[in-house]
């Protein structure tokens, strides 16, 4: 075993789903900092139509995520991934293949329809072992970080010499490497991940809308891909109004991207020495609200709008990099699931709307609009983080429960309770297995002895 603790086995499923992941997202990304610039010859073009065909995936994966995930633990996970692989691919085709921005809009929403990313951490939770699957499941989330950075440096430069019509071929291209991926690199699981770590319970979301703390970012996670599409129909126009040749965008976005990865490190190093993820959550906030107000007014400077990305980027990777663990920590014991299926579901909606009401305030109002309604919407963002508690630096256990009864499931889960260091325990008789929330002073073979044997 080596040092990281993930065995052969687990660092193959997880950088195999990672690029089947990876390649998809590339697919979706790619359109966002060209189309406004390279679709301009398609029947119909408008700023509306641009942020529609932008954002057109989104609702589409929101409507469908959640079922396709119920759907990959009845038929199973590869089926349903490399189904909607092809139909990503299908999509993307559409969309090569159009003449008008309506067939775009067309592709947009079918390739979206193959909503495989609740059945891809399904499946990467199913082939890792419970102590090792969020190694596994930030290795993923890591390798989404690094597509957005890929497309804004690839999309701009296949655009350039493939137009459109090459850059979505391509997407379909990836779309069907990643279904190669899946048939062959990745093992076929022999079990099911404990469906609390996984898989949304269409029962339980309105008990998570109803949480204070996971609704906050909920609507966070909504606002900031909203805001990531709407100022993608717009600055893309305005680069360009300043002086800088689209063929040359890449030269900015990409080197912006990764320099904003570093800037954000320190905001994650005091976040954690001082305990007070809150607080440097609310700075990263102050930085986008800031970035936007100088897209806003320098929309005619190349300086003032390099800068202005590079604060975006940096307070976007950092919110974009810490919602999903404020999930984790903030949503109820057993309900990760769920919690993860209504936020993903969140995220998805954003970018439609996004798009529409970008493409909208373009239209109408200009860059400037853009930008503004976005300080308004992340300025309603602040607000709202302004009740979010700072979350306690807790670990989440899934432990396998040698359980047969239900009196026997509530004691088991009054012993844990006691045990020190623990927060929450419950155990779920269907499942046979014990979820746990802990701290530093949680001894983990105690709680294996109270569970039995089968640990």
């Amino acid at each position: 075993m080596s040092a990281s603790g993930l065995s052969g086995t687990e660092k193959k499923v997880a950088f195999s789903l990672a690029s089947v992941f990876g390649l998809r997202m590339m697919g979706l990304f790619m359109i966002m900092p060209v189309f406004a610039l390279y679709g301009q010859h398609l029947e119909g073009f408008s700023p509306l139509w641009v942020g529609i065909a932008i954002g057109a995936y989104g609702l589409t994966q929101a409507v469908l995520q959640i079922p396709m995930g119920i759907l990959s633990d009845r038929i199973g996970r590869k089926p349903v991934i490399m189904g909607g692989l092809l139909v990503f691919a299908l999509g993307s085709v559409v969309a090569a293949m159009a003449d008008s921005i309506y067939g775009v809009v067309a592709g947009r929403a079918l390739q979206g329809m193959g909503a495989i990313a609740a059945a891809v951490l399904a499946l990467a939770a199913d082939l890792s072992r419970d102590e090792q699957r969020t190694k596994v499941m930030a290795i993923i989330g890591m390798c989404i970080g690094f597509s957005f950075a890929l497309s804004l440096l690839v999309g701009p430069v296949v655009a350039q010499h493939l137009g459109l019509s090459g850059l979505f071929a391509m997407t379909a291209g990836l779309a069907l490497l990643g279904i190669v991926i899946v048939q062959l690199l990745v093992p076929n699981p022999v079990t099911h991940a404990p469906k609390g770590d996984t898989l949304a319970a269409p029962a339980r979301i309105v008990q998570m809308l109803k949480n204070p703390q996971l609704i906050r970012l909920d609507a966070g996670i909504f606002i900031l891909h909203l805001v990531l599409t709407a100022v993608f129909v717009a600055l893309p126009l305005d680069l360009v109004d300043a002086g800088f040749a689209k063929e040359e965008h890449w030269m900015l976005y990409f080197p912006a991207f990764i320099g904003a990865f570093f800037l954000m490190v320190p905001l994650i190093i005091i976040g954690v020495k001082r305990k007070n993820a809150k607080g440097m959550f609310q700075v990263a906030l102050v930085i986008l609200l800031v970035a936007l107000g100088m897209m806003a007014a320098f929309s005619h400077s190349l300086v003032g709008l390099s800068v202005a990305v590079v604060l975006f980027f940096t307070g976007f990777n950092y919110l974009e990099a810490s919602l999903p663990s404020l999930i984790a920590k903030f949503c109820p014991v057993g309900e990760k699931g769920t919690a993860m299926g209504v936020y993903s579901t969140s995220q998805f909606l954003g970018a439609f709307c996004g798009g529409l009401i970008g493409g909208g305030a373009y239209q109408w109002l200009g860059a400037t609009g853009v930008f503004i309604a976005g300080m308004i919407l992340m300025a309603i963002w602040l607000i709202l983080s302004l009740g979010m508690q700072n979350p306690v630096l807790l670990k989440s256990y899934t432990l396998a429960a040698n359980v047969e009864g239900t009196d026997q499931a509530k004691t088991m889960a009054m012993e844990l309770s006691k045990l020190a260091g623990v927060a929450e325990a419950i155990v779920v008789l269907e499942e046979k297995v014990a979820y746990l929330k802990v701290d530093e002073h949680f001894d983990l073979r105690q709680a294996r002895a109270v569970l039995g044997s089968v640990n």
